[in-house]
Protein backbone atom coordinates (compact mmCIF):
# COMPACT_ATOMS: atom_id res chain seq x y z
CA UNK A 1 0.00 0.00 0.00
CA UNK A 2 1.23 3.49 -0.86
CA UNK A 3 1.00 5.25 2.48
CA UNK A 4 0.02 8.93 2.81
CA UNK A 5 2.76 10.95 4.44
CA UNK A 6 3.69 14.34 5.85
CA UNK A 7 7.12 15.91 5.78
CA UNK A 8 8.99 18.54 7.77
CA UNK A 9 12.34 20.22 7.32
CA UNK A 10 14.69 20.77 4.39
CA UNK A 11 14.35 18.05 1.72
CA UNK A 12 18.07 18.43 1.01
CA UNK A 13 19.06 17.80 4.65
CA UNK A 14 21.81 15.18 4.95
CA UNK A 15 19.88 13.08 7.50
CA UNK A 16 16.46 11.53 6.94
CA UNK A 17 14.16 10.09 9.60
CA UNK A 18 10.91 8.14 9.24
CA UNK A 19 8.33 8.29 12.07
CA UNK A 20 5.85 5.42 12.43
CA UNK A 21 2.87 5.87 14.75
CA UNK A 22 1.07 3.36 16.94
CA UNK A 23 -2.40 1.83 16.79
CA UNK A 24 -5.17 4.43 16.46
CA UNK A 25 -2.54 7.05 15.63
CA UNK A 26 -1.58 9.01 12.52
CA UNK A 27 1.27 11.02 11.04
CA UNK A 28 -0.11 14.11 12.82
CA UNK A 29 0.53 12.59 16.23
CA UNK A 30 4.26 13.08 15.55
CA UNK A 31 4.07 16.85 14.98
CA UNK A 32 6.08 17.95 18.01
CA UNK A 33 8.71 15.24 17.52
CA UNK A 34 8.94 16.01 13.81
CA UNK A 35 9.41 19.70 14.47
CA UNK A 36 12.22 18.97 16.93
CA UNK A 37 14.01 16.69 14.45
CA UNK A 38 13.59 19.28 11.69
CA UNK A 39 15.02 21.99 13.94
CA UNK A 40 18.05 19.76 14.45
CA UNK A 41 18.66 19.52 10.73
CA UNK A 42 16.76 16.37 9.76
CA UNK A 43 14.34 15.89 6.91
CA UNK A 44 11.35 14.19 8.51
CA UNK A 45 8.70 11.91 7.03
CA UNK A 46 5.74 10.52 8.98
CA UNK A 47 3.28 8.07 7.45
CA UNK A 48 -0.33 7.07 8.05
CA UNK A 49 -0.41 3.28 8.46
CA UNK A 50 -3.10 1.29 6.64
CA UNK A 51 -6.50 1.96 8.17
CA UNK A 52 -5.23 5.08 9.94
CA UNK A 53 -5.35 8.79 9.19
CA UNK A 54 -6.05 9.30 5.50
CA UNK A 55 -4.76 5.85 4.47
CA UNK A 56 -7.33 3.43 3.04
CA UNK A 57 -8.33 0.35 5.04
CA UNK A 58 -6.25 -2.75 4.54
CA UNK A 59 -7.37 -6.17 3.37
CA UNK A 60 -5.64 -7.40 6.52
CA UNK A 61 -3.80 -5.92 9.50
CA UNK A 62 -0.99 -8.40 9.92
CA UNK A 63 2.36 -7.13 11.17
CA UNK A 64 3.89 -8.37 7.93
CA UNK A 65 1.54 -6.15 5.92
CA UNK A 66 2.14 -3.14 8.14
CA UNK A 67 5.89 -3.66 7.73
CA UNK A 68 5.76 -4.23 3.98
CA UNK A 69 3.86 -0.95 3.51
CA UNK A 70 6.64 1.14 5.07
CA UNK A 71 8.65 3.11 2.49
CA UNK A 72 12.16 1.78 1.99
CA UNK A 73 14.59 4.60 1.34
CA UNK A 74 17.58 3.43 3.39
CA UNK A 75 16.60 5.84 6.16
CA UNK A 76 19.27 7.21 8.45
CA UNK A 77 16.85 6.62 11.33
CA UNK A 78 13.41 5.13 11.85
CA UNK A 79 11.44 5.87 15.04
CA UNK A 80 8.43 3.67 15.73
CA UNK A 81 5.98 3.74 18.62
CA UNK A 82 3.96 0.76 19.87
CA UNK A 83 2.51 -0.98 16.80
CA UNK A 84 4.74 1.28 14.71
CA UNK A 85 7.73 0.00 16.65
CA UNK A 86 6.78 -3.61 15.97
CA UNK A 87 6.22 -2.87 12.28
CA UNK A 88 9.50 -0.98 11.98
CA UNK A 89 11.43 -3.77 13.67
CA UNK A 90 9.99 -6.30 11.25
CA UNK A 91 10.79 -4.03 8.29
CA UNK A 92 14.36 -3.66 9.55
CA UNK A 93 14.96 -7.35 8.90
CA UNK A 94 15.15 -6.38 5.22
CA UNK A 95 18.48 -4.81 4.22
CA UNK A 96 18.27 -1.21 3.04
CA UNK A 97 15.41 -0.12 5.29
CA UNK A 98 17.29 1.93 7.87
CA UNK A 99 20.71 2.56 9.35
CA UNK A 100 19.38 2.91 12.91
CA UNK A 101 16.17 2.16 14.74
CA UNK A 102 14.45 3.64 17.81
CA UNK A 103 11.52 1.75 19.31
CA UNK A 104 9.29 3.61 21.77
CA UNK A 105 7.61 1.09 24.07
CA UNK A 106 7.22 -1.33 21.16
CA UNK A 107 4.65 -4.12 21.27
CA UNK A 108 7.02 -7.03 20.76
CA UNK A 109 4.68 -9.60 22.28
CA UNK A 110 1.10 -9.74 23.46
CA UNK A 111 0.33 -11.72 26.59
CA UNK A 112 -2.55 -14.08 25.69
CA UNK A 113 -4.05 -13.53 29.17
CA UNK A 114 -4.13 -9.75 28.64
CA UNK A 115 -5.17 -9.84 25.00
CA UNK A 116 -8.91 -9.19 25.42
CA UNK A 117 -8.33 -6.37 27.88
CA UNK A 118 -5.85 -4.71 25.50
CA UNK A 119 -8.30 -4.98 22.60
CA UNK A 120 -11.04 -3.46 24.75
CA UNK A 121 -8.75 -0.55 25.64
CA UNK A 122 -7.95 0.07 21.97
CA UNK A 123 -11.62 0.01 21.00
CA UNK A 124 -12.40 2.44 23.82
CA UNK A 125 -9.85 4.88 22.37
CA UNK A 126 -12.11 5.37 19.37
CA UNK A 127 -14.50 7.35 21.58
CA UNK A 128 -11.86 9.62 23.10
CA UNK A 129 -12.59 13.33 23.40
CA UNK A 130 -10.24 16.15 24.24
CA UNK A 131 -11.93 16.40 27.62
CA UNK A 132 -11.72 12.70 28.45
CA UNK A 133 -8.09 12.35 27.35
CA UNK A 134 -7.10 15.51 29.21
CA UNK A 135 -8.62 14.00 32.34
CA UNK A 136 -6.62 10.80 31.79
CA UNK A 137 -3.37 12.51 30.76
CA UNK A 138 -3.30 16.00 32.30
CA UNK A 139 0.49 16.14 31.85
CA UNK A 140 0.33 15.74 28.05
CA UNK A 141 0.87 18.76 25.84
CA UNK A 142 -2.44 20.05 24.42
CA UNK A 143 -1.18 19.48 20.88
CA UNK A 144 -0.50 15.82 21.67
CA UNK A 145 -3.97 15.45 23.15
CA UNK A 146 -5.64 17.07 20.15
CA UNK A 147 -3.71 15.01 17.59
CA UNK A 148 -4.29 11.74 19.42
CA UNK A 149 -8.03 12.36 19.71
CA UNK A 150 -8.27 13.31 16.03
CA UNK A 151 -6.32 10.22 14.99
CA UNK A 152 -8.36 7.87 17.17
CA UNK A 153 -11.58 9.30 15.72
CA UNK A 154 -10.34 8.44 12.21
CA UNK A 155 -9.50 4.85 13.13
CA UNK A 156 -12.17 2.13 13.24
CA UNK A 157 -13.16 -1.02 15.12
CA UNK A 158 -12.01 -3.05 12.11
CA UNK A 159 -8.53 -1.55 12.35
CA UNK A 160 -8.28 -1.67 16.13
CA UNK A 161 -9.50 -5.24 16.58
CA UNK A 162 -8.15 -6.49 13.26
CA UNK A 163 -4.63 -5.59 14.30
CA UNK A 164 -4.93 -8.27 16.96
CA UNK A 165 -7.19 -10.72 15.13
CA UNK A 166 -4.73 -10.89 12.23
CA UNK A 167 -1.77 -11.43 14.59
CA UNK A 168 -2.86 -14.31 16.82
CA UNK A 169 0.72 -15.25 17.73
CA UNK A 170 2.06 -11.71 18.16
CA UNK A 171 5.70 -12.22 19.17
CA UNK A 172 8.73 -10.44 17.74
CA UNK A 173 11.23 -11.28 20.46
CA UNK A 174 13.32 -13.34 18.04
CA UNK A 175 13.38 -10.45 15.57
CA UNK A 176 14.50 -8.06 18.31
CA UNK A 177 17.16 -10.54 19.43
CA UNK A 178 18.61 -10.73 15.92
CA UNK A 179 18.12 -7.23 14.46
CA UNK A 180 21.36 -6.24 12.76
CA UNK A 181 21.12 -2.42 12.85
CA UNK A 182 21.88 -0.38 15.98
CA UNK A 183 18.61 -0.21 17.90
CA UNK A 184 17.49 1.77 20.94
CA UNK A 185 14.46 0.58 22.88
CA UNK A 186 12.92 3.22 25.13
CA UNK A 187 10.44 1.63 27.49
CA UNK A 188 7.74 3.02 29.67
CA UNK A 189 8.33 2.75 33.40
CA UNK A 190 7.20 -0.68 34.66
CA UNK A 191 5.93 1.09 37.77
CA UNK A 192 3.56 3.11 35.55
CA UNK A 193 2.80 1.05 32.42
CA UNK A 194 4.76 -0.61 29.66
CA UNK A 195 4.06 -3.14 26.92
CA UNK A 196 7.61 -4.49 27.21
CA UNK A 197 8.36 -6.70 30.19
CA UNK A 198 11.77 -5.88 31.73
CA UNK A 199 12.71 -9.56 31.66
CA UNK A 200 12.02 -9.68 27.92
CA UNK A 201 14.10 -6.56 27.36
CA UNK A 202 16.95 -8.05 29.40
CA UNK A 203 16.87 -11.24 27.35
CA UNK A 204 16.95 -9.24 24.11
CA UNK A 205 19.89 -7.05 25.12
CA UNK A 206 21.80 -10.09 26.40
CA UNK A 207 21.28 -11.89 23.10
CA UNK A 208 21.96 -8.90 20.82
CA UNK A 209 24.74 -6.38 21.35
CA UNK A 210 23.13 -4.13 18.70
CA UNK A 211 20.24 -3.35 21.06
CA UNK A 212 20.35 -0.76 23.86
CA UNK A 213 17.49 -0.46 26.35
CA UNK A 214 16.49 2.26 28.76
CA UNK A 215 13.49 3.23 30.85
CA UNK A 216 12.40 6.83 31.25
CA UNK A 217 11.15 7.09 34.79
CA UNK A 218 7.56 8.14 35.26
CA UNK A 219 6.47 7.42 31.69
CA UNK A 220 3.85 5.01 30.44
CA UNK A 221 3.20 3.53 27.03
CA UNK A 222 3.88 6.85 25.25
CA UNK A 223 7.25 8.14 26.55
CA UNK A 224 7.35 10.79 23.81
CA UNK A 225 4.12 12.29 25.16
CA UNK A 226 4.61 11.66 28.87
CA UNK A 227 8.08 13.23 28.99
CA UNK A 228 8.83 14.75 25.63
CA UNK A 229 12.10 16.52 26.43
CA UNK A 230 13.61 13.56 28.28
CA UNK A 231 12.64 11.15 25.51
CA UNK A 232 14.07 13.31 22.75
CA UNK A 233 17.24 13.90 24.76
CA UNK A 234 17.66 10.13 25.18
CA UNK A 235 17.36 9.63 21.43
CA UNK A 236 19.77 12.48 20.75
CA UNK A 237 22.33 11.16 23.25
CA UNK A 238 22.17 7.68 21.72
CA UNK A 239 22.60 9.04 18.21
Amino acid sequence: MQLPSRTWGDPTAPRRVLLVHGLNGSAETWERTAERFAADGWHVTAVDLRGHGSAPPGSDYSLASYATDLPRHDWDLVVGHSLGGASSLLAASTPGFTQRLVLLDPVLEVDPDAREAIIADQLAELDLTVESLTAQKPHWHPRDIASKVAAARRSSPATASGSFDDNPGWNLVVEASTVSVPTLIISGDPEVYTMLAPATAAAITTANRNVAYLVIEGTGHSPQRDRFDETFAAIDDWL
